[in-house]
């Protein structure tokens, strides 16, 4: 007597079926509940890869069935729309595909733990199919050769490919045909359908008219139409894995990321290399024996198996949030910071005392900074952000630091207006380059760096305003932030001298000179370079 078997969605999709039909492992009658059909259906309507993968197969089985291989059978009602809603939330549809098995006494095929479970406790046969891993090469790998950083795919267009390095590569064509809508919708469902089978890639993310999947190490961005003008992939991995030491960091910098910086930002332009930055100081923390997570968007960072890694596509931002407050690893990597809830989350972590690592779009370092500003109060920027990070052709280029003084802005001379001030330092250097105050009801971002440097006059009179201090103290350096107010650095020690009783003594200065004078304490490495001199 010839076996009856129901199949569920999962095994349709998977084309697991027909397989086992080619490899006489099952005989008989195949029953396809319509209730699979109909969510197929669905799928292939909203644009999804999986529904046409479905619908293939039951082709595929229809063929079988003519050549007397099967005898095949739709059985069941449709599924109403609300089942279909509620699939994968409710389990509505493997209900109904469970109480047909039930009814016709059949075997149900399905590659849906759950699904196995729940038909066993329900008494009935199961065949549950552990899927294997694929071996064979993929389509759009055919497109990549070593040097290949990423494939770009569309229908109309010859293949193209940029070749080289993030900063440094050329976009060739990788293909001499121009690629048909055809050929790239096989392309997609052939990522997809491997996606599904491999163990170490998934779908991470599948909508109307676009789907995103972690291949392995390929990152794949699967467009179509109505969201694109054409059928359309993009296939990115990364060229090389790097570790911090190859990025020969200087040694203050260096130190800083591994024991004082908490609130990070990479940031750079797409391509600079932020996301293999990111990866390598995540590294770094493991082997330093702190617990390392990361948030990701979708799951492509290339990282050891002691970094857990979490997908905000597979949950809300109020989850992520109590897990990692919850689990409480020692640092969080961000890749990447989008979008209001990731800017939350961000400072969230960083005012509990954790500490952060977030990796944003960014035209240069200031622009980092500039994309808190409207979602924070000026006075809260210092504790969420204390390093950027910023990356041009694969290195690190600047690296700015900020901190809280209460002072007059520069370019402002009323001692008044003093007011909380956010000055953001070039690490290098050791200097301001912006300040972020409230200025009415706006927050200014005001460059200060090269006011001097771009006007002659202002370096003649600051060389003799400091020709007079150091008549009477030892070292001395002097910025003018104004035509008529100058930023004055003494030693620390030096400074009471300097003001005098009740102010007298820079009051005289002040009159004596016609500008107006700001005491400061002088870096203490200036001040041991001047006193050699």
């Amino acid at each position: 007597m010839e076996e009856t078997y129901v199949v569920d969605t999962s095994v349709i999709i998977e084309k697991a079926v027909s397989r086992l039909i080619k490899e006489e492992k099952i005989k008989g009658k195949i029953l396809v509940p319509r209730a699979v059909l109909g969510e197929l259906e669905h799928q292939a309507n909203q644009g999804q890869e999986i529904g046409f993968l479905g619908l293939e197969e039951l082709q595929e089985l229809q063929v079988l069935a003519r050549k007397g291989v099967i005898e095949l059978s739709f059985v069941g009602n449709r599924p109403t729309a609300m089942q279909i809603k509620y699939a994968k939330e409710g389990g509505e549809i493997d209900a109904l595909i469970k109480e047909l098995a039930y009814e016709n006494g059949a075997t149900l095929i399905t590659a849906d733990r759950v699904q196995s479970a729940s038909a066993k406790a329900y008494g009935l046969k199961v065949e549950f199919l552990r899927l294997k891993s694929i071996s064979e090469k993929l389509g759009i790998e055919e497109f990549f050769d070593e040097h290949t950083m990423s494939i770009h795919l569309k229908e109309g267009c010859y293949p193209l490919g940029k070749r080289g390095a993030p900063g440094n590569w050329k976009l060739e064509k990788v293909g001499d045909k121009i690629l048909t809508p055809l050929q790239v919708q096989e392309l997609a469902k052939e990522v997809v359908e491997a996606a599904r089978l491999d163990q170490n890639s998934f779908v991470e993310i599948s909508r109307k008219g676009s789907t995103v999947v972690q291949y392995r190490n390929y990152r794949v961005v699967i467009v179509r139409p109505p969201v694109s003008d054409g059928e359309e992939i993009t296939v990115v991995r990364p060229i090389k894995k790097l570790n911090l030491e190859e990025y020969n960091l200087q040694e203050s910098i260096a130190s800083r990321l591994k024991t004082k910086a908490r609130g990070v930002v990479v940031a750079g332009e797409t391509g600079s290399g932020k996301s293999t930055f990111a990866q390598a100081l995540a590294e770094d923390y493991v082997k330093l024996g702190l617990i390392t997570k990361t948030v990701e968007s979708p799951r492509d960072l290339d990282l050891s198996d002691n970094i857990t890694q979490y997908s905000k596509n597979f949950t809300s931002s109020e989850e992520i949030h109590d897990i990692l407050f919850l689990s409480r690893p020692d640092n969080v990597i961000f890749d990447e910071i989008r979008d209001t809830p990731d800017f939350k989350l961000f400072t969230d972590l960083r005012l509990s005392g954790g500490n952060a690592l977030g990796v944003l779009h960014a035209a240069s370092a200031i622009d980092a900074v500039q994309r808190f500003i409207g979602r924070l109060d000026v006075g809260m920027i210092p504790s969420v952000l204390d390093t950027i990070l910023f990356m041009e052709k694969g290195n690190l280029s600047k690296v700015l630091t900020l901190q809280m003084r209460v002072k007059v802005p520069a370019g402002m001379t009323e001692s008044d207006l003093a007011r909380p001030v956010v000055e953001v330092i070039d690490f290098t250097t050791n200097k301001a380059v912006y300040e972020i105050y409230s200025y009415g009801e706006e927050t200014v971002v005001v460059p200060i760096e090269g006011q001097m440097k771009s006007n002659p006059l202002r370096e003649l009179a600051a060389r003799e305003v400091e020709r007079v201090i150091l008549e009477i103290c030892s070292a001395a350096d002097v910025e003018f932030i104004s035509d008529n107010k100058a930023i004055v650095k003494v030693p620390e020690s030096e400074i009471p001298y300097v003001i005098g009783k009740k102010g007298s003594r820079v009051s005289q200065l002040e009159e004596d000179l016609g500008i107006s004078i700001d005491v400061q304490e002088l870096d203490q490495h200036y001040y041991k370079k001047k006193k050699h001199k």
